[in-house]
């Protein structure tokens, strides 16, 4: 009886050992499709996760990333020693000496946890673990037929875990297995990665991590949300000092270590990553339309197109973030101050007013119906304005942005929070490299978070007078000299089929004094410059201006001198580059090259250059935009004079009508910048014209900026002279000489009213 028992017992072994093997061999073909399909061997060589990809700045500053999980490897160099023995010590401390299964951990688990009904813990070893994070083995695109039968899912995916876990052991050293698994698995808090946890939870790198803080990211692994140090503080530390009690048992760490690390609390430098923190937000979204396109139109060796949010790319800007900073360092310094002159001046009235300084009415009424909110309450409600108005006067609860009180959590309805919004000033600048075309900083509004238009590039914009140098450009290069002189006077330019057009001046006055086109130009003279545009014709003007960059649309009309067609600061700052670039355009540039996530380039950029007029023609306009410096009432006269010394600068101001637009152009031998400061809606602005010109909403912008470049030397811009020609000029340019020597004066006898346009 007992040897039948026994040769019955060996029988059900031998079966039940076939079975195994069989169903094993049958997981790892997927036999009849029943089981789910396994990672190939060549998957495995090259296992895919999701990666971000990471934009950098020209000095390799990490500006930001583009993720849907955000994760950014490292390599196990980049590990620290603290949070490889944290981990092994908690998760695996056979890790060294199995080859993906540990079977006395199997044999553990399944003596107390299945027959003793005991907690004893997970046997899962790292192999194993990795294998689940990379090829996601518990998830339904794995799973076959027999997956659904209750009891066997498991199995199966075990089963899986354990095939995959030992073809990773051959394909892998231990120590590329370590760094996987840590590169592939969740911290909670959107991070995902080691690199990117430590950044988070720390902000430190993965080789910096304390032994204390090296425990906590580990024991996240249990369960990240029920072990967050920032979520459940008292879980976190209890489960870090469990990691901390588990090193000391393995050798890792002294009693006397393991004594009087548990007994520190837990100390965070938390800062979740997301798309609305770090430098450069304005630019990184504008970027980000590009970097799409680009991807959907490049593809990779297997036939698939880029993947901007998961394939790790490394794309390396031109911005720098030096200058990046001090550009948004001098936007929020001013805009603040310039946001309470502007409430100041407004007290309790509406900022949106006509031409005749009424409030406009129903403009909000008007306003939100261009918003998101309105259109799905239209989809809600269709005809019920009734309900629509409800809802939008309904109270709720809201975080708004404020100058004075930063973010602000506040009760509102959507009329409220649009009021709120719109009472604000924004801005643009943008600053480039006028040899290279580099774009240096970038900054599209006052709050990228709050106010998602970018008004660089996006935007456009009236830009009054500083449209004029335009003007002057085709003047130069029809023969004129910077001293070439007019009469302040009124100019009639008849249209046929419209009135006369009499431009006034700013202050609505004429002097009937001879001025130089450059001081005409340097003091904004409406006058003189609609005298040379009659000269020229818009005609003329507009040539030259498409020659020098500006490639929105422009009317060829006399208005056109005084900037009356919308252009963006992008193109502007592009063309005034002309002047300084010895007059060669070049489209202004911002994407160097792309890489993959290995560091194989993929593209390298480069610029778009053109010649747009000769150096002499370009040289004599950087001296007339000197001239808002050097001329008697030019506009850039207010610019404190330790940045003007010892230096050469030139600049134009520009405000439109009502001062709705206040603009500043500002050029040295290194950067050409551009500023804008408006409302949103043009409607919205000062109510003196004297508060809204640009030399006092645009320009003190420029100066912060420049301030804090020039007192930066590591960043090697220097003050002093713009680069000469070689050859010398062909047109004077010293005004006494030039009236000594020149009979062209029959223009002060020019009487206006008798000539057409």
């Amino acid at each position: 009886m007992t040897n039948k028992i026994i040769k019955y017992l060996w029988l059900v072994f031998i079966a039940g050992l076939f079975s195994f093997i069989l169903f094993v061999w049958g997981v790892s073909v997927n036999f009849l499709g029943l089981f789910g399909e396994l990672p190939n061997f060549k998957t495995l060589e090259n296992p895919q996760s999701e990666i971000a990809s990471e934009l950098y700045s020209s000095d390799n500053v990490l500006l930001g990333t583009y993720f849907r999980e955000n994760r950014s490897p490292v390599t196990y160099n980049d590990l620290s020693p603290n949070l490889v023995n944290a981990l092994i010590a908690t998760e695996d401390i056979r890790f060294e000496d199995h080859s993906g299964i540990d079977f006395q951990s199997m044999g553990r688990v399944l003596f107390k946890s299945i027959i003793l009904r005991q907690g004893a813990g997970g046997g899962s070893t790292l192999s194993q673990q990795t294998a689940k994070n990379l090829f996601k083995t518990r998830g339904q695109e794995s799973q076959g037929l027999l997956s659904k039968v209750p009891g066997l899912r498991m199995l199966i995916i075990k089963t899986k875990e354990w095939i995959v876990a030992t073809r990773l052991e051959k394909s892998y050293t231990k120590n590329e297995i370590l760094t996987l698994y840590l590169n592939t698995s969740e911290f909670g808090s959107n991070a995902y990665g080691i690199k990117t946890a430590a950044k988070t939870f720390f902000n430190k790198t993965p080789n910096d991590l304390a032994i204390q803080e090296a425990a906590v990211l580990v024991g996240l692994f249990k369960a990240p949300t029920y072990y967050s140090p920032v979520f459940n503080p008292e879980n976190s530390l209890r489960r870090r000092n469990t990691v901390l009690y588990q090193m000391e048992k393995y050798d890792f760490l002294t009693e006397s270590e393991y004594d009087s690390l548990r007994v520190l609390p837990i100390e965070l430098e938390y800062n979740v990553q997301n798309h609305n923190q770090g430098q450069a937000q304005y630019f990184r979204e504008v970027i980000k339309a590009d970097l799409t396109k680009w991807a959907k139109e490049n593809f990779k060796s297997d036939g698939t197109p880029y993947d901007l949010y998961g394939d790790g790319l490394k794309v390396y800007t031109t911005i720098d973030s030096r200058l990046q900073k001090f550009a948004e360092e001098a936007v929020q310094e001013h805009m603040k101050a310039l946001q309470a002159q502007f409430e100041k001046e407004m007290g309790s009235r509406d900022p949106w007013i006509d031409a005749n300084g009424r409030v406009i009415p129903n403009f909000l009424e008007t306003q939100v119906k261009r918003t998101e909110a309105y259109r799905n309450l239209v989809k809600r409600y269709d005809t019920n304005t009734d309900s629509i108005k409800i809802k939008l006067n309904e109270k709720k609860r809201m975080r708004v942005f404020s100058w004075e009180k930063g973010e602000v959590d506040t009760l509102m309805s959507t009329m409220d929070s649009l009021r709120h919004y719109k009472k604000h000033l924004q801005t643009g600048f943008v600053s480039m490299d006028p040899e290279t075309g580099h774009i240096k900083a970038w900054v599209g509004g006052i709050n990228q978070k709050y106010f998602k238009y970018d008004h660089v590039k996006q935007g456009r914009r009236q830009p009054g007078s500083t449209f004029k140098p335009f003007v002057y450009a085709a003047a130069i290069e029809n023969g004129y000299s910077p001293c070439y002189s007019v009469i302040d006077q009124p100019v009639e330019i008849n249209i046929p089929g419209q009135p006369t057009w009499i431009p006034s001046n700013a202050d609505g006055k004429f002097s009937y004094e001879k001025l130089s086109i450059r001081r005409a130009m340097a003091q904004s003279i409406n006058s003189i410059t609609a005298y040379m545009m009659k000269k020229l014709s818009p005609k003329v003007v507009v040539e030259t201006a498409r020659r020098l960059g500006i490639t929105s649309d422009l009317e060829e009309v006399p208005a056109l001198a005084l900037g009356t067609n919308d252009v963006s600061i992008y193109e502007m700052i592009g063309a005034f580059g002309t002047f300084v670039n010895k007059g060669e355009h070049i489209t202004p540039f911002y994407i160097d090259r792309i890489e993959d996530k290995n560091g194989n380039l993929l593209q390298q950029f480069t610029p778009r250059k053109k010649p747009a007029m000769s150096e002499e023609h370009a040289y004599l306009m950087v001296y007339m935009l000197r001239g808002g410096f050097e001329e008697e009432k030019g506009t850039s006269q207010g610019v404190p004079y330790a940045l003007r010394e010892g230096n050469e600068l030139g600049g134009k101001t520009g405000t439109t009508q009502n001062a709705s637009d206040g603009w500043y152009m500002g050029i040295s031998k290194d950067l050409v910048s551009g500023v804008w400061v408006g409302g949103d809606d043009r409607a919205i602005h000062f109510r003196s014209w004297i508060s809204g010109q640009g030399g006092r909403t645009a320009r003190p912008i420029w100066v912060k900026f420049m301030e804090k470049v020039y007192a930066d030397p590591s960043i090697g811009i220097t003050k002093g002279p713009f680069p000469r020609p070689e050859r010398p000029l062909s047109i004077e340019i010293d005004c006494d000489q030039y009236e000594m020597q020149s009979n062209r004066f029959s223009d002060y006898d020019y009487d206006p009213r008798k000539t057409d346009f």
